[in-house]
């Protein structure tokens, strides 16, 4: 799955790094203790000992849950019981939440010296466990095989031209597909080198590009945040036009944003387009058309076709359907979850929820969602159904329906439309730390909007439709 050892800088996060000599040393060391256990669970803090617990699992071949170290009680609660990881692999100093008391701690340390080799599990084992918001309800536990990594890696490579002399520049978090599997998993299977900011600034930026960083991975709102400072930059707009490849993902990125970069700097943004069951589905190329709004082609061993509401197949250019994915590149299943992996899947093919459209050049353009329940933002992809539930759980909340509007800088922002329990509302401030708590930070309502009742229709659905208009 990675490259050979060499004496090549693997990792950089801040003024630490490993060659990937040394980070095959302290993983294999650390895979040998790991060999044999079910599965374990991965604190995921922007660090190299991250990096090196999932290097290590991937080595001896134990499926790693990655944890967001922002995760509130709730969700920390239902992943533990859900994925039973018997320890969980964290860096030396870093406190635990009680969530995880149950669970065996492992530090990881850099001081291995085991580069010995491991048994290949096979193309089919599990190698990830990612957990994503549904529409409702609790996280589901997506379980992605092996050649799901393998073939998603190798066929951005392609798409990208992703050589071993590239240096990745990033600033995602290491707990989900974007910032994990292509910025930390990319790298170390092509041989070259990550250089992690730990925590995004355009000055971080500029620093990274000016020396040895040729692409830069980034979602929308960070690159909204570029927009915003390039014209008035000159040294952001000259270390982003010095770059090989600037890509975006995990949401649309505004067009106005695409072009006050490609003004600034005569660099346009590439986007692709994926999600935790498929990995990475279509990209733009690197020698291709970057059109603004197009998420390009799909990538090699990849079918995406559109479907209409009736599922039958769209042809040609234009007709707006639902997107559909057939390849090496899906997940196996939902872990524990067999209803909801059948329900995901038509005669084969995986069924995204997205709908889009086609050009006549076989370009694909992302239109919005199927269900009305799914909130981009920020880069992550949130249910509304948790968040209700968790409003739901205030005592000041009798009704609540969560909703998406568009967000300059997030994409989209939540919006809580609450019907108050008693004649003292809560604040908004308030609600929005009770959901932060339960869940996650970036799951909170940035906007509350209190409501004598929600509008349903005649089998008592609330029509969200009706509060955005």
């Amino acid at each position: 799955m990675f490259a050979p050892q060499s004496d090549r800088v693997a990792l950089r996060f801040g003024d630490r790094s490993l060659t990937h000599a040394s980070l095959a040393a302290c993983a294999g060391s650390l895979a040998r203790e790991l060999t044999g256990l079910p599965r374990v669970a991965v604190w995921a803090t922007p660090s190299l000992e991250t990096c090196v617990a999932v290097v290590a699992a991937l080595l001896a071949g134990v499926p790693a849950v990655p944890l967001n170290p922002k995760v509130g009680e709730r969700e920390l609660a239902h992943i533990v019981a859900d994925s039973a990881p018997a320890t969980v692999l964290a860096a030396p100093g870093v406190d635990l939440p009680a969530g995880l008391d149950s669970v065996p701690r492992r530090d990881v340390t850099l001081d291995g010296d085991d580069p010995g080799s491991f048994a290949d599990p096979g193309d089919e084992a599990p190698a990830l466990i990612v957990y994503t918001s549904g529409t409702t309800g609790s996280p589901k536990g997506v379980v992605l095989p092996r050649r799901a990594l393998t073939s998603t890696l190798d066929a951005v490579a392609e798409a990208w031209q992703w050589t071993a002399d590239d240096v990745l520049v990033h600033a995602l978090p290491l707990f989900h597909v974007h910032g994990l599997i292509l910025g930390v998993l990319g790298p170390l299977r092509r041989g070259g080198t990550l250089h992690h900011l730990g925590k995004f600034s355009t000055a971080g930026v500029v620093e990274a590009l000016e020396g040895d960083g040729t692409m830069m991975f980034g979602v929308p709102t960070m690159y909204h945040r570029i927009a915003e400072e390039v014209g008035t930059t000159p040294a952001l707009a000259a270390a982003l036009g010095k770059a090989r490849l600037l890509v975006s993902g995990s949401a649309a990125l505004p067009v106005r944003d695409h072009e006050r970069i490609a003004t600034a700097t005569g660099q346009r943004v590439v986007e692709r387009y994926g999600m935790t069951e498929t990995l990475m589905n279509t990209s733009v190329r690197a020698d291709g058309d970057r059109r603004p709004g197009a998420v390009g082609v799909p990538l090699p061993g990849v079918e995406v076709r559109l479907v209409d509401d009736a599922g039958s197949v769209l042809d040609g250019a234009g007709p707006i359907g639902e997107i559909q994915v057939r390849g090496p590149n899906l997940f196996t299943e939902y872990l524990n979850r067999p209803d909801a992996t059948a329900e995901a899947f038509a005669g084969g093919w995986f069924r995204t929820g997205d709908v889009g459209t086609r050009d006549a050049d076989g370009y694909y353009r992302i239109v919005g969602r199927k269900a009305t329940d799914i909130i981009k933002s920020g880069g992550y992809k949130i249910g509304a159904g948790e968040i209700e539930n968790a409003l739901l759980e205030h005592p000041g909340v009798r009704e609540v329906a969560v909703t998406g509007e568009p967000d300059d800088d997030l994409g989209e922002r939540i919006v809580a439309w609450v019907v108050a329990a008693g004649d003292a509302p809560p604040s908004s401030e308030e609600l929005a730390d009770h959901v932060a708590r339960l869940l996650t930070p970036h799951k909170r309502p940035r906007v509350v909007r209190f409501v004598e009742a929600l509008p349903r229709n005649d089998m008592g659905k609330v029509m969200k439709r009706a509060l955005r208009t």
